[in-house]
């Protein structure tokens, strides 16, 4: 993973009020802890940053030039405004090159399991150690034709060179399972409504259908025919 320059300036203004002056301004207040030092607060440019973060993925690696000094940040937590989607602040962890680093890389699957079958993701992330500079952005899973009780546990990820696992390897990463039936499905939705006491009232086709079939049994027993249902076509 290439480190992306982003220019970056030192504040020395604090709290929400700064910070609102700041993300006004169409950039983002950030710090920078790690290597024991004394945590560094800074400014980033909005756009560069966020194009940063996006090309980078959840472990984005950035070199920022902090007037003049370099420094190699791994990004650790992005918060971001849940109704303008926009990015808030940045927490990074100062990093070296050729420092190792334990990091969450998340799992894409390639492909498609066999048909009828419901492959879940159990766990969406993996955590994994390795050089600052060569994180995966992600790990893929082929799933490609799957059967059903298939289960891919974490040691049999195939894992890019240099990088180890650090998640125990037993984890259970992919799981396929049998795809449900929509009368499998029905039929759960209604023994899960009945445990905790949910009733329906019945539908006008159900009233309807229920009074042609009590017609129909009086029928029966009187040797007669029973009538036609209301709202039946007639001859």
């Amino acid at each position: 993973m290439a480190a992306e320059k982003i220019t970056a300036e030192k504040r020395n203004e604090f709290g929400k009020g700064a910070a609102r002056r700041i993300l006004r301004e169409n950039k983002i207040p950030a710090v920078v802890y790690g290597h024991g030092n004394d945590p560094i607060h800074l400014t980033l440019p909005g756009h560069a940053t966020m194009m940063a973060l996006k090309h980078g993925g959840a472990n984005a690696l950035l070199e920022l030039d902090i007037e003049g000094d370099e420094q190699l940040a791994l990004t650790k937590q992005v918060q971001v405004d849940p109704i303008r989607r926009v990015l808030e602040h940045i927490d990074f962890v100062a990093v070296r090159r050729g420092e190792k680093v334990t990091v969450d890389v998340p799992i894409h699957t390639l492909g498609d399991a066999a048909p009828e079958t419901l492959v879940v993701t159990e766990n969406s992330t993996v955590q994994v150690e390795a050089e600052a500079t060569h994180i995966p952005e992600f790990i893929e899973v082929d799933i490609e034709g799957l059967q059903a009780g298939t289960q891919i546990l974490a040691s049999q990820l195939v894992l890019p060179e240099g990088t180890t696992l650090v998640v125990d390897p037993e984890t259970l990463v992919i799981n396929v399972t049998q795809a449900q039936s929509a009368e499998d499905l029905e039929a759960e939705l209604a023994e899960a409504e009945a445990e905790v006491g949910i009733v329906h009232e019945p539908s006008d086709d159900d009233l309807a259908e229920a009074q042609v079939e009590a017609a129909a049994e009086d029928a029966d027993r009187e040797g007669g025919v029973a009538p036609a249902a209301e709202g039946g076509d007639e001859e």
